[in-house]
């Protein structure tokens, strides 16, 4: 994935990075079952007397193998797919760990697996501890996978106790060792997916913060660079409106001139505050452009939906005006409104320069009024 596809939410994010880790960490595994068993099958005394479970085992090996590297996580994008890929690949993993238990369990148990009884233990304990340190994220499931790699083996050592009292003594410190280290390694993955959460909910502030004005809170000029091609591909691709109305306040230069630019800042949170009323559905972004000019994107919206709503708006500020440090001030605004049109606008630019020109009449012509843009 690129940075751009790694999920921003926390719980979808953590689980994006277990399932990613999983993948990765169980890509190779497999393969190693199907070694592991063809050389305890191959140096085994009689291989040629061993051939049915020989080749079963080969065969389940390498179904679970291509299972594992089949089940790929393509395509997830919410926590319920995957958790759902997660539950069914570690299904994978223990299933695989059942069948090298038992596995184990017969080189020991069988007289015609003495020659390779060693490698078949010595393999158990290197997936044991390929378990340990790759599969800690779920510390549970990882304890349910020790257990059906090990106890198999060890329940037959422990009922010949007498010629194998060494080794199952010898595996079971082993397995307590390893148990341990689980837990620590456990602890140290929750501490760095931890980490890696606060450093994407930074990385969110950041961006958050590079993308909204810091005087209005409103959304700035990078925020709608970035929004307004995107809003208007997806007006064309979808074949919904989609209205701009772009404003600016009048004569606010004798604002700052009256009140300071302290005042002048007020009015610019205040004019903020009232767009905030007037457009308010969840879709419509509003925006300082710079200055004292703003601009509101407004998705599925018609040019008389959208005319009715600036419209509203121009007269409630012309009426009531703003209040400033207690006291009411006057104020206006011109405003030029359109909506995009695929046999008017190329691109998303040529639909700005058009409401941008409604703007500009709207100021040429005295202020104070809503001109719509020329089709």
């Amino acid at each position: 994935m690129t940075d751009a596809e790694v999920p921003r939410q926390p719980n979808t994010f953590a689980l994006w990075r277990e399932v990613d880790d999983t993948r990765i960490r169980t890509r190779l595994g497999g393969f190693f079952y199907v070694l592991a068993w063809l050389l305890t099958w191959v140096f085994s005394a009689a291989p040629g007397s061993l051939m049915v479970s020989g080749v079963l085992g080969c065969t389940v090996f390498v179904v679970l193998l291509a299972a594992r590297l089949l089940h790929r996580p393509d395509g997830l994008d919410s926590p319920e797919q995957l958790q759902c890929w997660l539950d069914r690949h570690w299904g994978l993993i223990l299933l695989t760990s059942l069948c090298w238990g038992q596995a184990h369990a017969l080189a020991v148990y069988s007289d015609a697996y003495n020659d390779s009884e060693m490698i078949a233990t010595l393999a158990t304990v290197a997936f044991a501890t390929a378990m340990t340190f790759n599969f800690a994220m779920r510390r549970g499931r990882a304890l349910l996978a020790l257990a059906l790699l090990y106890l198999p083996g060890l329940t037959v050592m422990a009922l010949n106790w007498q010629q194998k009292h060494a080794m199952l003594i010898t595996l079971t410190f082993y397995l307590g060792y390893l148990i341990l280290v689980l837990g620590r390694n456990h602890r140290e993955y929750r501490a760095t997916l931890d980490l890696e959460l606060k450093l994407l909910e930074q990385q969110s502030q950041l961006d958050l913060l590079s993308r909204t004005d810091s005087l209005t809170q409103l959304g700035n000029r990078y925020q709608f660079n970035n929004l307004f091609p995107s809003l208007v591909a997806n007006a064309v691709r979808q074949g919904e409106p989609l209205s701009l109305v772009l404003m600016d306040i009048d004569f606010f230069k004798k604002v700052n001139d009256e009140h300071g630019h302290a005042g002048g800042d007020a009015c610019l949170s205040a004019f903020a505050e009232r767009m905030r009323k007037v457009f308010r559905r969840d879709a419509d972004a509003l925006l300082r452009l710079g200055g004292e000019e703003f601009g509101v994107l407004l998705p599925g919206t018609t040019l008389a939906q959208a005319w009715d709503l600036a419209e509203h708006f121009r007269q409630e500020l012309e009426t009531e005006g703003l209040m400033l440090a207690g006291q009411r001030l006057e104020l206006t605004t011109s405003l030029g409104v359109g909506c995009f049109s695929s046999s008017h606008d190329g691109d998303a630019d040529a639909f700005f320069k058009r409401v941008d020109g409604a703007l500009y009449r709207a100021k040429r012509e005295g202020r104070n009024r809503l001109v719509a843009a020329d089709h």
